[in-house]
């Protein structure tokens, strides 16, 4: 563990970890690829609310500090936005134009050679089968900025743990979490484009999703639908449980 553990570390790692060794199982599947040490992004599918946990673990375990694109309602809350912000998560508001703080937030810790964590879909999936959606430019326009490697990592298992949007776990038996690092995703030919136009950022957003899909593909031993789940296009809400109706 190269990076220094703040005091949030030292406090919430140990019980974090007896918790999820207690309700999960792990099979992490080539770690390895995740670098040592270096400014680095993590891209991952998001399927269950207690997925940043899981995936908190994995990268733990092969020696990196994650440093997540936390929403920014997470840090209202004094002590728990302190506790956050110890912890060097970063916040971000979703489908705002503060979001643009969040991006200069995310490439500083970059270049700071940090391991930063995005989920490029923004939200749990919406796919009826849970299978990765199209994806948010984020994690393509901060790997474009600084020419960091994206690693994919493919995932399943903790929507078994905790479904989504529901109000409580399923804690025993416990659950097996699976999680697939890829390579790094090949971007140096976009990175290399100027200006890096909406359609440059949009390949590389592609890719990404590619490879993370190709990954969940994997560990599910399954193929998944020739088109991805699009939620502006199916109409449903990018923000909260999309089947909780909004009152009157």
């Amino acid at each position: 563990m190269q990076e220094k553990r703040s005091w949030a570390w030292v406090f919430a790692e140990p019980i974090v970890r007896a918790a999820l060794v207690a309700t999960t199982t792990q099979n992490w599947i080539d770690g390895e690829n995740i670098p040592a040490s270096g400014g680095c992004i993590i891209a991952l599918n998001h399927v269950s609310h207690v997925d940043p946990l899981t995936a908190a673990h994995l990268v733990y375990d092969h020696g990196r500090l994650p440093h997540y694109l936390a929403k920014s309602g997470l840090f209202r809350n004094r002590a728990f936005g302190a506790f956050l912000r110890a912890a060097g998560q970063i916040p971000v508001e979703r489908l705002s134009k503060n979001a643009v703080g969040a991006f200069d937030a995310a490439v500083a810790a970059v270049h700071e050679g940090k391991c930063v964590v995005i989920y490029p879909e923004g939200t749990i999936t919406r796919d009826p089968n849970g299978w990765p959606m199209t994806g948010k430019s984020g994690a393509a326009r901060i790997a474009l900025e600084t020419g960091c490697p994206v690693l994919p990592v493919g995932q399943w298992g903790a929507q078994q743990l905790l479904a989504p949007y529901a109000k409580k776990p399923d804690l025993f038996p416990r659950k097996p979490i699976t999680m697939k690092v890829g390579r790094p995703v090949e971007l140096d030919d976009l990175a290399a484009s100027s200006p890096r136009t909406v359609e440059v950022v949009g390949a590389a957003t592609a890719r990404i999703m590619a490879a993370i899909t190709a990954l969940v593909e994997d560990v599910r031993g399954e193929t998944a639908p020739t088109e991805r789940f699009d939620m502006r296009r199916a109409g449903v809400r990018e923000t909260g449980d999309p089947n909780k109706k909004d009152s009157a």
